[in-house]
């Protein structure tokens, strides 16, 4: 029996007129409604025609989380007076509940992607809803992206709803072809703001660690808010172990203390959702209760303003999530939920004035996580570079450049980019493409279900008193009572499943089939030992394993989990698995090198023999021949770390390349350019042959480099015979010294004794600059500076005489310097002569 009163209460309903006819017009639309106005629940019913109104259509809701999935089904069978599996049902993945009956599907986002690779049609649907698209989750990006291809090439029939709880929509509304935007007014109550910084600073997130300190602080402010305020209170934390250190430190409230995150039972999700009037409730929530989720009852926010996102650092090989500050648009989302019902308040754990130096929005993870899965989607969908989909941000191309190089790698990709066979088998497993070749590979060694159950492991991590053992975790999953224990044996099923065909039976210890389907997933993390709990990695980063862990000992580790704090020179190991040399370098051949290596050390020229294992170095011995050409690369790479101040260098050769670079600056070609960059990369054409001769770091310092640098002089044109015409080495000034020119500046530069420069009337110029003209007193200190000799003797002159006549009164200072004759002698000197 349909429950007609609680639909009708859904704020949404005035909305729905408005949607229905910009999906009749148009096929499109961008629904923006607020958390708890039935967009997830009411809209799916109105479009399948399960309210008695409209024809029927099949309809498919695309949420970001399984929670939400299984939350939102369950919540449309209750308005229908059914049970999930009836007319809706739901799908994510490893588990799936509908029936012959079924036109509502609300699935997860990565089990759509699954399904268009499958059948891009979608052969009976009839709409499409991407819900909380305002999330920018990957794949409703890419599942957005997919489905605009497919109403434009072969299902124009096709309907797509964007649903988002901000008005944000415009973006959205572009991507879709400028579909129409329904907006739908939720019912919003007054929500109070409180700010509750800690009284003492709390470091700031790094990694996935959080302050403990601020925990404690944010346990405290529940408190407080329990006792400041009626009904439920809702706590944001940005993760899993976050919600369990906080739970912990509100034992004894007098209140249910409930913890929702996406490992969270069934039984305790239904729990929250249903609410409960026979006692208060504090509810510790990831991000997933922002939008995703109405917690009913809650009168009172407690926001720690923290969350998580994926970050990648391709050069190393890591990919995490890790604490980030919550955007704006997150703060109000959150803060939004106090006020569902009633008046309410949130209670925010940071400075106001912090609070105009958040993000506006959370960065959309294409920006910022690993691309590899994605990369291997748009493959499997004909469009390698992602060149062709309608995607509100493109994938940054260094991201995508790697996340090729592990396609590659894995063979999900051939030379050409396009996906292969086993790119297409890889794709449909639901994996990362790194586990999905582990569960493959693996299950050919060690068998399918061991293989399974390891990539089980690696696909969710497990908590953390499991260890850092994955051998050991792997033990204390299989015998696990835990929620995570009975998730992870469902997987291992369906992987199970998946990997059929793949492989034989199990052999070998359980230790060793870890550390291969580990290794296999992360070859560039397989890591030696270098002593005191610290390895290296294949990747070239460092890893440390903390103080008092098992694997210490190991020579060798494949590392599955580790993140490398901000400004930390290592990695920290979460978890891994012990592995041998020979299982490295199965996992990780494709790393492998095996020959000469000339380099520069820092030192010096280095030539060996060598294998390595990424940066791992396996075996090495010195080359006593050399290739040449290699040497010489060697050298110029010394070149570049340390400065060509390893030739020889004088005086003059400095200055010779001065006048060169004032010339090529003033006039250019053919005058060359002799800035370091410009000389390393012209190196045969003036350090030769003596460079390709030399052998080492010592015979750098015998080569002449002003003899080097005349071999630029423009020969050829006649030119190189005017170098001392258009940038002379020396003056002459008017009483008969040579007074050498300074090129290192801006404007070259003549300094010279102010007496010596009588009856010059204009100022001296190189290549038709003025020289700069430091003017001197009798000791050689600096009086005065000019580029306009002329104007200096009108205007400044007079002052300059006036103080140093004082100084030294025993040298001429003529009223007039312009009619008299220069001279470096005392006035009794010249008496004389």
């Amino acid at each position: 029996m349909i429950r007609t009163d609680a639909l009708d209460q859904l704020p949404v309903r005035t909305a729905v007129p408005a949607l229905r006819r910009a999906l009749d017009d148009r096929g499109v639309a961008v629904l923006c409604a607020p958390p708890g106005t039935g967009k997830t629940t009411l809209v799916p019913l109105v479009l399948a025609g399960l309210t008695g109104e409209g024809p029927p259509r099949r309809v498919v809701v695309a949420e970001p989380r399984r929670i939400a999935a299984r939350a939102a089904a369950r919540r449309m069978a209750w308005l229908l007076g059914e049970r999930t599996g009836e007319r809706v049902g739901f799908t994510v993945r490893g588990e799936r509940v509908v029936g012959p009956d079924t036109v509502v599907e609300v699935v997860t986002t990565g089990v759509l992607l699954q399904r268009l690779q499958r059948d891009q049609e979608l052969s009976g649907i009839d709409v499409v809803i991407i819900d909380e698209c305002h999330e920018r989750h990957l794949d409703a990006d890419t599942v957005a992206a997919f489905l605009l291809d497919v109403r434009a090439a072969i299902r124009p029939d096709l309907r797509l709803v964007a649903a988002s709880a901000t008005t944000d929509a415009q973006g959205w509304a572009r991507l879709l072809g400028d579909a129409p935007v329904v907006e739908a007014q939720g019912v919003s109550y007054p929500v109070e703001v409180v700010w509750a910084p800690p009284v003492r600073p709390v470091k700031p997130p790094h990694g996935m660690r959080v302050d403990p300190a601020l925990l404690t602080h944010v346990a405290s402010v529940v408190r407080r808010a329990l006792a400041e305020r009626d009904g439920d209170v809702l706590c944001f934390l940005p993760g899993v172990g976050e919600i369990g250190r906080v739970a912990g430190q509100l034992s004894g409230v007098a209140a249910q203390v409930l913890q929702v995150h996406g490992r969270a039972p069934a039984a305790v999700q239904d729990a929250v959702l249903a609410g409960s009037s026979e006692e208060r409730r504090v509810v510790l929530a990831t991000s997933v209760a922002e939008s995703s989720l109405t917690v009913p009852g809650v009168r009172t926010v407690v926001d720690s303003g923290l969350a998580r996102e994926p970050r990648t650092d391709h050069a190393r090989g890591l990919s995490a999530l890790t604490t980030v500050r919550a955007s704006q648009a997150a703060s109000r989302q959150r803060a939004g939920r106090a006020g569902r019902e009633a008046p309410g308040a949130v209670y925010r754990c940071w400075e106001q004035a912090e609070d105009g130096r958040l993000a506006r929005f959370p960065s959309p993870e294409i920006k910022v996580a690993d691309l590899a899965a994605f990369a291997l989607q748009a493959a499997c969908w004909g469009d390698p570079e992602a060149s062709g989909l309608a995607l509100l941000d493109a994938p940054p191309a260094g991201a995508m450049a790697a996340a090729h190089e592990v396609l590659a790698a894995v063979g999900a990709v051939g030379p050409d980019g396009r996906v292969t066979e086993r790119g297409v088998r890889m794709s449909r497993l639901g994996l990362h493409p790194r586990l999905a070749r582990a569960l493959l590979d693996g299950a050919a060694a060690v068998g399918g279900r061991r293989a399974a159950e390891v990539v089980a492991l690696l696909s969710e991590e497990p908590p953390r008193e499991y260890g850092d053992d994955l051998a050991a975790a792997l033990r204390t999953a299989r015998q696990g009572k835990d929620s995570y224990a009975a998730r992870w044996r469902q997987e291992v099923r369906r992987l199970s499943s998946s990997s059929k065909g793949a492989g034989g039976g199990a052999s070998g210890p359980d230790d060793a089939a870890v550390g291969l389907v580990a290794a296999l997933a992360f070859p560039e993390r397989v890591a030696r030992a270098r002593g005191e709990g610290a390895f290296l990695m294949a990747s070239g980063t460092g890893a440390e394993l903390r103080d008092g862990s098992r694997l210490r000992s190991a020579a060798w580790l494949a590392v599955a989990v580790a993140d490398r704090p901000a400004h930390a020179a290592s990695a920290r190991v979460r978890l891994a698995a012990v592995i041998d040399e020979d299982t490295a370098r199965l996992a990780a051949g494709h790393l492998r090198f095996a020959g000469e290596e000339v380099r520069w050390d820092g030192q010096d020229v280095v030539a060996r023999r060598v294998e390595r294992l990424g940066a791992i170095e396996l075996s090495a011995r010195p080359l006593k021949q050399p290739e040449p050409a290699l040497v010489r690369e060697a050298l110029v790479e010394g070149l570049r770390r340390e400065g060509l101040g390893l030739l020889r260098w004088t005086r003059d050769t400095g200055q010779l390349r001065e006048r060169l670079a004032f010339l090529h600056r003033e006039l250019g070609a053919p005058w060359p350019d002799v800035s370091d960059e410009a000389l390393l990369d012209r190196t045969e054409q003036w350090l030769e042959p003596e460079l390709s001769r030399a052998r080492r770091r010592s015979a750098l310092a015998g080569i002449d480099a002003g003899q080097a640098l005349r071999r630029l002089l423009p020969w050829a044109t006649g030119e190189a015979a005017r170098l001392d015409e258009l940038a002379p080495e020396r003056i002459e000034v008017p009483s008969g010294s040579r007074i050498r020119v300074e090129y290192g500046g801006a404007q070259p530069v003549l300094a010279v004794k102010l007496q010596e420069l009588f009856g010059l009337q204009e100022t001296p110029r190189v290549a038709g600059v003025p020289v700069l003209v430091h003017l001197l007193s009798p000791a050689g200190r600096p009086a005065a500076v000019t580029a306009d000799l002329a104007s200096f003797w009108r205007e400044g002159y007079r002052a300059v005489r006036a103080e140093l006549r004082g100084r030294y009164p025993k040298h001429p200072w003529p009223e007039d310097p312009t009619t008299v004759e220069a001279t470096r002698f005392t006035k009794a000197r010249l008496r004389r002569e």
